[in-house]
């Protein structure tokens, strides 16, 4: 074998040796993981596929739920609700999305409408204990489960149940706030009801002007003038 040319050839020459070199690592390391490696790139584009079925399949179920719960609503609109009744059902049995909990809602309101306020309770509540649901639509059905429900429960379990509700930072501070305040004059903690309105009485946006208006009236009957304080807070 002849030696290799000196100076710059010898720099080629071991270029060409370490490529040769790699080569054959390559190739062994083909020949021994080239099953195993091909396995992991078809395995990599199945999943990639299985996922963007998922997606896709996902979307085109969201879309039609859509499309199933917009029809429920304008049947009701048009005062059909016992059509709209049974895909409101479908939509409430099908997960843990905002279509079901929303339908299930929607299912105790017409519920309410013809008086039946136990399966309207019963509605409400499978939406407000299914911790799957987002929580403001979970915080709503417990409001609208308890103020059914208000005429047979005791007043500590409102309170119990509406507490965290009943704070100025909460949406429905109004609605949750003046069902706490009721059952605590019932439990006779007038003065706790008596604050409690004051701060419904001027509550901000959270509160619509009906139910500041009760507030100012059921805390006259407790002797607490707060209207002064909530129109000086409305000037301000």
């Amino acid at each position: 074998m002849a030696l290799p040319p000196s100076g710059t050839t010898d720099e080629a020459f071991l270029r060409e040796v370490d490529e040769e070199y790699r080569r054959s690592q390559v190739l062994g390391i083909w020949q021994k993981y080239g099953r195993l490696i091909i396995g992991a790139v078809v395995l990599a584009f199945v999943a990639l596929a299985g996922f963007l079925f998922w997606q896709h399949q996902t979307d085109s179920a969201a879309g039609a739920k859509g499309e199933q719960y917009d029809a429920a609503l304008r049947e009701i609109e048009q005062n059909q609700g016992d059509k709209a009744t049974p895909e409101l059902a479908k939509l409430a049995a099908s997960g843990s999305n905002g279509y079901a909990a929303m339908s299930s809602i929607i299912e105790g309101n017409l519920l309410v409408q013809k008086k039946d306020l136990k399966g309207a309770a019963a509605k409400y509540a499978a939406v407000a204990g299914n911790s799957a649901f987002a929580k403001p639509l979970r915080d709503y059905a417990l409001l609208r489960q308890t103020s059914v429900e208000y005429d047979t429960l005791k007043p500590e379990v409102v309170v119990s149940r509406l507490q965290g509700l009943a704070k100025p930072d909460s949406a429905w501070f109004g609605s949750a706030g003046e069902l706490v305040a009721t059952a605590q004059i019932k439990l006779g903690k007038r003065a706790e009801a008596g604050k409690l309105l004051q701060q419904i009485a001027q509550g901000g946006e959270n509160v619509p002007d009906t139910t500041r208006q009760r507030a100012v009236q059921l805390a006259s009957v407790l002797g607490i003038d707060v209207l002064d304080q909530s129109k000086e807070k409305q000037v301000k």
